[in-house]
Formats: C-alpha cells, structure tokens, sequence
C-alpha cells in the first residue's frame, strides 16, 4: 500500500489558519444562494446594532438555528467581542451550526439596517432536493477550505499522538436506502491493506463505507477512518479537483461507489443524502481545523 499505514496516527500539524467564510471561496456563487433563499426561505430584517445570534448558542426545543442570506446591509462577526469578519450583501452566513447542529462558533449582529433570508436544517434539507446546485455549490466551498488546511498539514512536520477522526455520518437506514437505489455494479471490494487511490489522482467516484474501515491520509498524516456509515472521495466529484487525500482499506471492505451524475440524482430524490453528505464535511472541516490552531 505505497509507503504509508493507514491503521495508526502518524502526525498532527499545530498552526493557525484564516477565518472560515463562505463567500472567500472560488467555488461561491452569490446569484445561487440567492435564488434558493428567496424560494425557500424567511424574509428578516434588523435594525442597527440588533443582535442575530451568539457565540456558543446552541439549538434548542424551541429554537432552531437558522442560516441567512444577506440581502441588503452588513453583518458584523465577532468571537469573544473581537472582531473577526464583516458579512456583506450577497452573502451567507450562519450555515456551519445549521448543518451540524453544533452551537454558535462566533456571534452576528447588524452593523446597518440589513435585510435577507433565512432557512433552519429541515427547510434547508427541503429545498436541497429542489436545487441540487446549491448543494455541490456549498460542499465546494467547504472542500476548498479543507484543501487549504491538508495543505498546511502535509507541510508541517509529524509528531505522533494525533487522533484521527473516527465518525459515521450516514445513518444505517440511509446506506440500505443508497443500496437499494443503485445498482449493483456500484458496490465494489477491496481486501484488506489496499490502496483505494492515491492524492493527486483524477477522481470519478466518492464512495459510502457498507462494511469495514477505510484510511484517508494527508501527506502522510492519517486524519481520519472511515467506517460504515462513512464516506470520503466527495471532493473530487463534487468540484472535479484532484485527490487531496489518499484512501486505503484497513481490513476486508465494502463500498457504494458513486459518480457525479448519480450524485445529483441523489440529491434530488432524497435531500437527507445531500444534508448527510454536508454534515460529514463540516465535520471532516471541524475535526482537521482543531489540528492546525
């Protein structure tokens, strides 16, 4: 399997890296979030100096998180009252606490009059199946930030002692969904210590883990395993970029493999794919985030 072993940690990489937003990214496109905002979501206003949400709030029985679309007006973000990043027309913002359902990481509150929109997960969910653009638009932007944090790790150098991370992000009930709704020459083997695809490789295919575990490692480093109920590979189908990861089979496995036309007709059909598929790269962004603070 080349020269790494995907079945232990091999290094962590402490650095500082640039604030997370949206609309920094290549891969945002303003008149797409605007379009399925004023479909799907509720119209707000705020008036100078109102707060919209604060660091650490969390979802509640009686209060959802929401994610907004600014039409009209400036945002201002803030952690521990410093500044961080100023949101403006055209934008989104409050869209990590919604998709994971993790409290606030930074408080919002309106510099100006603002007007826009916004939408909690479930509506967020509805609307994916109607605008399957919105959905590759958003896992984009969240992948062109992870690329620029694997590139920061496979710079830096390798003490032991990182975990990976270790999570399912697709409910069983889900994969025998995914199962039932592919054929089945989408489900593919590997034996155990085989190289699935190497970083820099042309991806066609992301896969959902069935049965086993799958290493991915960046520059060496392994900074995650993949179990049943996970998936990896999205990248490189969603904005047809190069690997930025490579994946091995720690034991025996099983995959469905998925290609980018399957994927939107995924989406389509059953948005809770799109919201799982998301939901596992902010917490992919999460987890590689803390190892380079």
């Amino acid at each position: 399997m080349d020269d790494m072993d995907f079945t232990k940690p091999q290094a962590e990489a402490p650095a500082a890296s640039a604030p997370f937003k949206a609309a920094n990214s290549r891969f945002y496109n303003a008149d797409v979030a605007a379009a399925l905002f004023r479909i799907a979501g509720k119209e707000e206003r705020f008036d100078t100096g109102q707060m919209i949400f604060t660091e650490d709030e969390g979802s509640g029985i009686f209060k959802a998180s929401r994610m907004y679309h600014l039409s009209e007006g400036e945002v201002g973000l803030s952690i521990r009252n410093k500044p961080l990043d100023v949101v403006k027309a055209g934008e989104i913002f409050g869209e990590m606490a919604v998709i994971t359902g993790q409290p606030r990481s930074a408080t919002a509150s309106a510099r100006i009059p603002c007007v826009g929109y916004s939408m909690d997960a479930k509506e967020l969910q509805a609307a994916l199946g109607r605008s399957p653009e919105f959905a590759l638009m958003l896992a984009s932007v969240m992948y062109d930030r992870l690329r620029f944090i694997a590139a920061l790790i496979a710079s830096r150098p390798r003490p032991t002692g990182a975990p990976p991370l270790e999570a399912a992000f697709f409910p069983p009930e889900l994969v025998k969904q995914l199962q039932d709704a592919l054929p089945r020459t989408a489900i593919v083997r590997y034996r155990q210590q085989t190289l699935i695809f190497k970083e820099g490789q042309v991806g066609t295919f992301m896969y959902v883990v069935v049965s086993g575990k799958v290493g991915i490692a960046v520059g060496g480093t392994l900074v995650e395993v993949a179990g049943p109920g996970g998936t990896f590979g999205e990248m490189a189908v969603v904005d047809q970029s190069p690997r930025t990861a490579s994946a091995g089979a720690i034991d025996e496995i099983e995959l469905l493999a998925i290609d980018r036309a399957t994927l939107i007709k995924l989406i389509k059909g059953q948005p809770e794919f799109a919201m799982a598929m998301l939901r596992a790269v902010a917490e992919r962004l999460r987890h590689m985030n803390a190892q380079v603070r």
